[in-house]
């Protein structure tokens, strides 16, 4: 007999994730791909690099990427600031870190709180994200960063 495979019907199935803030709107990514949430520290830059990379750190031993998520959403760029993160994930097999005005919290939700994005939001890449999660005091953007972070795309971002 196979084995089941886990569906995203299961509404009671429950996701631990971490909500971060970029200019003043809430996102948020699954706990299990974060290897580790780091203070700012500027990187150096790499020339000729995508407009998101604002360049490479030392990470123990291991040169990564550092991704200004804003800019990577098409958002305006982040200016770091003593309150600034870099969330250190795994993504496909890659080590980025991703620059954030603000890490949150880290929550346990319900995958029935997770909402599609309205039809009317025409100018969002629906790729980015799994939608919406609801909460009493407002809305975070599930963000899918395996999507938006394709296998092919980041090999422009290793040093």
């Amino acid at each position: 007999m196979s084995q089941m495979e886990p569906s995203i019907s299961l509404d009671n199935r429950q996701m631990e994730i971490i909500a971060f803030r970029l200019q003043g709107q809430e996102f948020c990514v699954l706990t299990k791909i974060i290897r580790e949430i780091r203070g700012w520290s500027p990187s150096t830059p790499v020339p000729r690099s995508p407009r998101e990379m604002l360049g490479v750190m030392n990470l123990r031993g291991v040169v990564i990427p550092i991704i200004d998520l804003a800019t990577k959403l098409e958002m305006m760029p982040t200016v770091p600031n003593e309150r600034s993160a870099i969330i250190v994930a795994e993504i496909h097999t890659m080590i980025v870190g991703l620059l954030v005005d603000q890490v949150s919290d880290i929550l346990t939700v319900k995958a029935s709180q997770i909402q599609a994005i309205p039809e009317v939001v025409t100018s969002f890449d629906r790729g980015f994200s799994d939608g919406i999660i609801t909460q009493e005091n407002g809305m975070i953007c599930f963000l899918n960063l395996a999507q938006m972070f394709r296998a092919n795309d980041t090999e422009a971002y290793a040093a």
